[in-house]
């Protein structure tokens, strides 16, 4: 079994009357820092899911086709794999039949083979690739499931229709989506990375492919549990009111929740390996007099109804203000990042919509947050869809889509990296 483990950080006094209480909870396994492939790991199966639709023609094909052999030669022996080639509907590449193949060799060099005959054409369905996806894994039940999704262009069928696809797969397998060139949306990938506990990233380059595929099939090789939980529990009058995941970067997890008792509940946090997380929760509690104390919540890190790690979340009721009013460098700093995420999607939502005035004001605001706290990244990122006069004060001008061709990558690749944060560094 590996190690884990469950740390607390927060403030734990309370003013006299106050209700809410909230921690961080840093769960690590093992050293906290992922291996590259392990050559010995629990059973896994990969399957590579790369747009066929006709925008992938030339360029971007040439390196999709690199980046999924660069995939399969990063898996490690005997891991069941596939290749889906997705258009407006879905075909397995490779292997032949609905089954995944056995990494060795000689399948290594046939799945390459059938790879370099892909074509671009058709339309973007992505429920059908994922449903393929899904029924192939279901044929190959082991503890590691995981799938990359390469698109360039957005999807062509209703919200409605991926949303059910998507909450049929939920479960069943994680999955990074990935956006290339110029056409895909954050808002798809988002919602693709959300529901099925994977990351979501785009990019310009295609060239940039096959090193951001090999990432991706390492930390998938470096897995050793799935279908982990963070389990909750409140005391009576007391209420959770968020649980997100605020690193390595922002998950909402609050809707997520399973009932397991009438004070607790299951959150999912999908596969893990050697790696750490952060967590932010939010608990509502009865008010308490001045000396009380309460246990506020119970996280424990639940598989298979075993507990793996356990942290408790207490709430002490003081008059001492200079307890009260000091606020845990923690929760402070993930605060801080969730607000600047929250400004980025909200200001590009507006300019979407072509709301200039909210979209400047928001995207203003993000770059004020993002200065302030040192991130020159993101900085770096909101320029490309903003003209920054006052980065200190947060004074910007929205750039017209005619001025420049880039700028609406730029928004989605802004968007889809807003949720990425940074780690509290120590006092």
């Amino acid at each position: 079994m590996s190690d884990v483990r469950a740390e607390v950080f927060q403030n734990e006094y309370l003013a006299e009357g106050a209700t809410v209480a909230d921690a961080v909870v840093t769960v690590t396994v093992g050293d906290g820092h992922g291996p590259a492939v392990r050559t010995e790991g629990a059973a896994a199966a990969e399957i590579i899911i790369i747009d066929c639709s006709g925008s992938m023609h030339g360029e971007r094909m040439v390196q999709a086709k690199k980046a999924a052999a660069v995939a399969i030669d990063t898996l490690r022996d005997g891991v069941g794999f596939a290749v889906i080639a997705g258009s407006s509907g879905a075909v397995t590449a490779f292997p032949s039949g609905q089954r995944l193949a056995v990494t060795s060799p000689s399948t290594r060099a046939e799945a390459k083979a059938a790879i370099r005959k892909l074509k671009a054409g058709g339309g973007t369905a992505m429920s059908t690739w994922l449903r393929l996806a899904r029924d192939l894994f279901r044929e190959y039940p082991v503890e590691i499931r995981h799938a990359i999704l390469l698109t360039d262009g957005c999807n062509g069928e209703s919200e409605r229709t991926l949303q059910a696809v998507l909450d049929d797969c939920a479960g069943e397998f994680v999955c990074d989506s990935r956006g290339v060139g110029e056409g895909w949306r954050a808002a798809e990938l988002l919602k693709i990375a959300d529901t099925l506990l994977g990351t979501a990233d785009g990019m310009k380059d295609p060239a940039g492919l096959a090193a951001d595929f090999q990432a991706m099939i390492e930390a998938a090789m470096g897995k050793t549990m799935a279908d982990v939980f963070l389990r909750v529990w409140t005391p009576a009058g007391g209420r959770l009111r968020f649980l997100k995941q605020v690193h390595p970067e922002i998950v909402e997890l609050t809707d997520r929740r399973s009932q397991v008792s009438a004070r607790a509940g299951d959150y999912p946090t999908g596969s893990w390996g050697a790696e750490s997380r952060d967590y932010h929760l939010s608990v509502e509690l009865e008010p308490g007099t001045v000396g009380e104390e309460v246990l506020a919540a119970r996280v424990s890190v639940v598989r298979r109804d075993e507990t793996l790690a356990q942290a408790l979340v207490r709430a002490v009721w003081t008059d001492d203000t200079a307890h009260s009013t000091k606020i845990n460098q923690r929760v402070a700093h993930y605060s801080g990042e969730i607000e600047l995420a929250e400004a980025i999607q909200e200001g590009l939502a507006a300019r979407e919509v072509g709301d200039v005035a909210t979209a400047t004001a928001r995207l203003g605001r993000a770059v004020r947050l993002a200065t302030e706290s040192g991130r020159s990244d993101t900085v770096r990122l909101l320029a490309g869809v903003v003209e920054v006069t006052d980065a200190r004060e947060g004074t910007v001008v929205l750039k017209q889509r005619s001025a420049n061709r880039d700028v609406d990558v730029d928004a989605e690749i802004a968007a889809v990296t807003s949720r990425k944060t940074t780690r509290v560094r120590p006092a």
